[in-house]
């Protein structure tokens, strides 16, 4: 399947308003490297899907990062962006259209799927106190005597995870590291002050989170249980197994139910004080300058120095934290498993929370964990009020807003941001004390409003954004105003409000955007709009790209390019109240795009967990001829689709022609997409893709008696059942005992494959049937 752009870099289908969206974004970008004259900022997101309430309006202040996954705010007017490589970009202003690189962490971090450097925070009093602090998963082995990185190369951007281990097979073992780094100027001067070190981490997602500061001026740090998101996880897997050393065992020591206290269970470490306590799926309170846990932490007074870091525990991936303005409370986005998405509150420093994964997930059982009768379980559902259960949550299946036009499926909440004060902000007063939460997978944020206690009401949650652009992270910025980071657009974005009027919509199209010169292109700005009833529009362009709106006044003018180059033409509209928007299209006079082609794997290959699949490729160029292969790039992209389809960046291979990639598990329905990108010597890129769906096979489960219930992956049913799964993907399956059908009992015998009553399965190349009997 090929799809291509008008600048060649794909994003979404031909036709898709997302699509279009980020199309005008590259383009930005694409003439912003060409031209140091051109400041493409400010710009409204005229073509995106996106949709807000009346008076609101967002748009993209900066623009071609590379998977920016944080945006800070300094006091100075600086912006400091996190890119998830490990690269760090300071902007002067909103208004800069070229950074300094900051710092370069590449050497430290692990770059692979959802890895990577994930949190950054200034210093409350930063530039007085010139720290930054960064929170990253550390290419290293905790123990490991050798240096990063354990799996990538220095210098490369995108590191690998080799078969073997295999990423969702054995895993590639690595850490988690909480830095603080000191700025001179827009650079890091000195070397890098580590605070914390730890987070074992197996499996490629569930890594480290957010770093932020609390109003008592101490660091608060998130971390992921490192576990499997395929299968129930306690430790079983690795190679060797075990590889975090978790109890009863040590590295190496295979552990069964139900004594383990490996894998996802790492997130109750804390519960077991005859170890070493783990920091996985915490969020933890420590000194900003030594990295210890300080005075009034539940556990100050422990001999284990984690054990004092720790404010809250049971989280499986507790992606974005945020502090709540005028109080001492830090607020929790979980990101779930199959079914919750969990908003958390930690009240105060001084109160533990144990928030229940991976025995919990929402306020319920989490079935898989639940049937695999693990002692660490039980014994906290033997204990009623041990567990905080969320403040808020939704389910996989349902509207987080009845009606809305956000999707349901695929979910992941990625931002939480409080609003403040009037006096503060232009949003109107019902927006005082709200809570903002955003979902990277159903791409849409939400507004808690606060309730008559002053605190975030869940019965009052409406949608805010829906169609956002990949939001990761949310922070509150210049004018109070609400900002986002868009992950694989590479924006960041603004919401404002406008009193009164709203600002009209420009919408610009040409027909041709590149060719020889001389180049006669047709430019049409008629389906620009003003939301207010009876507001007139008009016209102004400027299309020679010299900053002047003085070229036309007309809705649809022309103009011919003489000279070969690359231009911006933009078109500026204006309203009865004044208020303009401007929408930029690129012009490439005596250039085209390059033309790639992917000779391998070819469209309808097929695959299994494991397959080695060999890719090659090659683009030619009318002006460049034949491209060598440093020209070339390619992306490998994992799509999981329970209904609508998020996707995983797994890996990347820069300047090469051909390679390979291990074909990894993963929850189905998901599908892998391979990319190649081609950029000429004038930056016009082009993308081809194709897609690579998995073999799959029919798994039957089903009881002896019938009707007794059992447990694959996640989720529990009547037998007998059916599951289609990818060949090759390991899945845990359980019988849980005790069963009651009727007036009778029944204990579990055996499984026909002859395994534990909790263990795993591959999925073999043809159909079988599991099943488990009872008496």
């Amino acid at each position: 399947m090929a799809i291509i752009t008008a600048t060649g870099r794909v994003v979404a289908g031909p036709g898709s308003p997302a699509g279009l969206a980020r199309w005008r974004i590259l383009l930005v970008t694409l003439l912003a490297a060409s031209s140091a004259a051109f400041v493409a900022l400010g710009s409204t997101d005229a073509r995106g899907a996106s949709t807000l309430p009346s008076g609101f309006r967002e748009t993209v202040v900066l623009s071609g990062l590379t998977n920016p996954t944080a945006v800070r705010f300094a006091a100075d007017g600086r912006v400091f962006v996190a890119e998830k490589r490990g690269v760090i970009k300071v902007f002067d202003s909103l208004t800069d259209a070229t950074p300094d690189v900051f710092a370069d962490l590449n050497v430290n971090v692990h770059n692979f799927w959802d890895r990577g450097l994930l949190g950054m925070a200034l210093d409350p009093s930063f530039p007085a106190e010139p720290y930054v602090y960064v929170l990253y998963t550390y290419d290293h082995v905790l123990g490991s005597s050798a240096a990063a990185p354990r799996w990538g190369t220095p210098g490369v951007y995108s590191d690998p995870c080799p078969t073997p281990p295999g990423a969702t097979a054995d895993g590639c073992v690595v850490s988690g590291r909480l830095s603080r780094l000191q700025a001179s100027g827009n650079a890091m001067t000195g070397p890098e002050h580590v605070l914390v070190e730890d987070w074992c981490q197996q499996y490629p997602s569930h890594s480290i989170g957010s770093v932020e500061f609390g109003r008592d001026g101490a660091l608060y740090a998130s971390g992921g249980d490192g576990a499997s998101f395929n299968f129930v996880d306690y430790g079983q897997d690795g190679s060797p197994v075990n590889p975090c050393g978790d109890p009863p065992g040590t590295v190496g020591s295979a552990l069964t139910p139900p004594t383990a206290e490996g894998g996802a269970l790492r997130s109750q470490d804390l519960r077991t004080p005859s170890d070493p306590v783990s920091l996985d799926g915490t969020v933890i309170r420590v000194d900003r300058a030594t990295g210890a846990g300080v005075a009034g932490n539940p556990l100050a007074a422990s001999a284990d120095p984690n054990a004092r870091r720790i404010i809250s525990y049971g989280l499986r991936n507790p992606f974005r934290i945020t502090p709540r303005p005028g109080t001492d409370e830090i607020w929790v986005g979980d990101v779930g498993w199959n079914d919750w998405e969990e908003i958390n509150v930690i009240p105060s420093a001084g109160q533990m929370q144990n928030f229940g994964w991976p025995c919990y997930e929402g306020a319920q059982r989490q079935s898989g964990y639940d049937s695999a009768n693990l002692t660490m379980c039980e014994n906290l559902y033997a204990s009623p009020g041990a567990v905080t259960a969320p403040y808020h949550a939704y389910h996989h299946s349902n509207r987080v807003v009845p009606n809305e036009t956000c999707p349901t499926g695929s979910s992941s909440v990625a931002g939480l941001q409080f609003e403040f004060a009037a006096s503060q902000h232009s949003y109107p007063a019902e927006y005082d004390d709200a809570l903002f939460f955003a979902d990277y997978s159903r791409d849409c944020i939400w507004v808690m409003p606060k309730g008559a206690d002053g605190k975030p009401a869940p019965g009052l949650v409406r949608t805010f954004v829906s169609g956002a652009a990949n939001p990761v992270n949310l922070q509150v910025g210049p004018g109070g105003d609400l900002f986002y980071v868009d992950f694989d657009g590479g924006t960041i974005r603004r919401i404002h409000y406008e009193a009164g009027g709203q600002a009209p919509v420009a919408v610009a199209t040409a027909t041709p955007t590149s060719g020889a010169a001389p180049l006669t292109v047709s430019f049409d700005g008629t389906a620009s709009y003003d939301p207010d009833p009876g507001d007139v529009i008009t016209h102004a362009w400027d299309l020679d790209g010299d900053g002047a709106f003085d070229d036309s006044t007309s809705a649809q003018p022309t103009y011919t390019y003489t000279v070969s180059g690359t231009f911006a033409a933009s078109l500026r509209v204006t309203d009865s109240d004044g208020l303009t928007a401007t929408d930029t299209l690129v012009i490439s006079v005596g250039n085209t795009a390059p033309t790639p082609t992917i000779q391998t794997p070819t469209s309808g290959t097929a695959w299994k967990v494991g397959d080695v699949l060999s890719f090659s490729g090659s683009a030619t160029d009318a002006q460049d001829g034949a491209m060598p292969p440093s020209a070339l790039s390619w992306e490998l992209l994992m799509q999981h689709c329970p209904s609508n389809c998020h996707s995983h960046q797994v890996q990347t291979w820069p300047g090469v022609a051909s390679g390979s990639f291990t074909a990894p598990d993963h929850e189905y329905p998901s599908h892998l997409e391979l990319r190649l990108t081609a950029t000429d010597s004038g930056g016009m890129q082009a993308t081809r893709s194709v897609r690579l769906d998995p073999r799959t096979v029919s798994l039957t489960f089903q009881t002896n008696p019938g009707g007794l219930s059992l447990t694959v992956g996640g989720s529990t049913a009547k037998a007998s059942f059916t599951r289609t799964v990818i060949v090759g993907s390991t899945n845990s399956i359980s019988a849980p005992a005790p069963q009651k059908k009727g007036s009778k009992t029944y204990q579990f015998v055996s499984w026909s494959d002859g395994g534990a009553q909790t263990h795993d399965v591959v999925a073999p190349a043809t159909s079988q049937t599991f099943t488990a009997r009872f008496r």
